[in-house]
């Protein structure tokens, strides 16, 4: 089967360097290879040093295993121009999307309308029964939230994702950032490039407008993590620096009187806000799973009695579910009555006897994926497939049609990248970190470029051997002095 052609970020043609990517290709052109080489074993040296690393699991011998995630040193730009358009279309999906776990959990008027299948909802595993009749804070239930796009031309990007549960990356961006800087102050200089540094301002900004009605001015807020075994634990403690708040284990913490404390040496400190990064199963014993030796005990109590908030709110999972993304367009139109600013990747729900018909008979175009799967497994990239493997998913498929939906293999675009033998291009995705308090959304522009190291690979995730890189918003205005 030939590859379909791609967008390709930097060149529009054979030696038709994009604008924006201008002063890149001429800093790629006068910088030797032995020192692009030179600068890409200091990143690797940088990011050794800081300490950044990422837990790999299912792995064989490695399970288990720490391990840097591949940074390259060719940063990926975007005009402003470009950027206003996602920005526009990513607040527009995370609003809609609030509005829609408040009905889900309240008056359902969305199913009511016909427009969401009941069952989508009571056979979620994601819902959260204990949440129906609750209202949280400001009905904000996605403080923070990852959405993943993909771009395939000039002006065409598509939503691949919503990521609302405990959504990771944002480290990964800033430290990015960082790292740039220190390696590249020249070609830094040469670009009017947004700035990302506030995102820890604005993160804390928007945890402190989502406290308790009876909290203080100055809440207090905690980072809670499930421990240093988990795969994102570095950007836990990150994050808990730069916010300047506590990180703490469920062992930290403690109920009484349906409210939460934190143990400290000087005594009981009352905690008002808890950025959880863990899951809604293990974050109360008593409440969800038994067996949870990570969560606190009486946190739902405390949760549903008014007395703490928790970021992103319990249930939220309902939401990020690829059964639901599929009617995110729909969301959008229902609760806002907007046209959707950015367009989903089309997309088949094998739920449905016509779609699974299409599916079944096209799989070996077709990427497939499992409806709660992530981080790149549970799916099939179906070009790419060998015959037996085309043939499981197909058997999956026929058992439990619901469980999937397919997508067909979008060209995404790709950025130039560096390698031992030279400048490549890779295949890229793009996952913004949108802020939702009871002061507004706020978004920082860029995000976490991911990068699928393996040549003609679409699967960018870092627990697939994918990579990352700077991402830089660049102002129009520079290209407008250049003409």
């Amino acid at each position: 089967m030939l590859e379909p052609l791609c967008f390709d970020e930097m060149t529009l043609e054979p030696r038709a360097v994009r604008q924006v990517y201008a002063k890149v290709a001429n800093w790629l052109q006068a910088t030797p290879p032995a020192i692009l080489a030179a600068r890409r074993v200091q990143a690797e040296l940088l990011f050794r040093r800081i300490g950044i690393t990422f837990a790999v699991y299912g792995e064989g011998q490695s399970e288990g295993a720490e391990r840097l995630i591949p940074f390259d040193i060719i940063p990926r730009l975007m005009l402003r121009s470009e950027w206003a358009r996602l920005e526009a279309g990513l607040a527009q999906r995370v609003k809609a999307l609030n509005h829609f776990l408040a009905d889900i959990y309240g008056a359902q008027e969305i199913i009511k309308a016909g427009l969401i299948p009941a069952e989508l909802i009571a056979e979620n595993p994601e819902c959260r029964p204990e949440m129906a009749g609750f209202r949280v804070p400001h009905d904000i239930y996605v403080h923070i939230a990852g959405i993943d796009v993909v771009r395939t031309g000039e002006d065409e990007f598509y939503v691949l994702e919503d990521n609302l549960r405990v959504p990771s990356g944002v480290s990964y961006m800033l430290e990015n950032r960082e790292v740039m800087m220190r390696l590249s102050p020249d070609l830094f200089a040469e670009h009017s490039v947004a700035p990302i540094e506030n995102y820890p301002d604005l993160l804390l900004a928007a945890l402190r407008s989502v406290a308790p009605p009876g909290a203080s001015r100055e809440p207090t807020i905690v980072v809670l993590t499930p421990g240093p075994f988990n795969s994102a634990y570095y950007e836990h403690s990150f994050l808990a620096d730069k916010l300047g708040v506590e990180l703490v284990e469920g062992r930290d913490l403690f109920t009484e009187d349906d409210a939460v404390y934190m143990r400290t040496t000087e005594g009981p400190n009352r905690v008002d806000v808890i950025y959880r990064r863990v899951d809604d199963g293990f974050l109360d014993p008593r409440a969800f799973r038994p067996d949870s030796i990570i969560g606190v005990p009486g946190l739902m109590r405390a949760y549903q009695a008014g007395n703490v908030t928790i970021t992103n709110a319990v249930g939220t999972g309902i939401a990020d579910d690829k059964a639901i993304y599929t009617y995110v367009p729909e969301i959008i139109k229902f609760y806002l009555g907007e046209t959707p600013v950015l367009s989903n990747v089309p997309t088949y729900r094998c739920r449905e006897p016509d779609d699974l018909r299409y599916v079944q008979e096209h799989i070996h175009e077709l990427v497939v994926k499992e409806v709660n799967g992530s981080g790149g497994y549970g799916m099939l990239v179906g070009p790419h497939a060998s015959k037996a493997e085309r043939e499981i998913f197909s058997a999956k498929l026929a058992q439990r049609p619901a469980n999937f939906i397919a997508q067909p293999t979008l060209a995404l675009s790709t950025v130039p990248t560096l390698f031992d033998a030279g400048i490549a291009p890779r295949h890229v995705d793009l996952r913004p970190f949108v802020l939702t308090g009871a002061n507004g959304i706020k978004i920082v522009p860029g995000g976490l470029t991911r990068v699928a190291l393996r040549e003609k690979s679409l699967v960018v995730n870092s627990s697939q051997g994918g990579g990352t890189k700077d991402t830089w918003i660049i102002e129009d205005s520079l290209f407008e002095e250049l003409s």
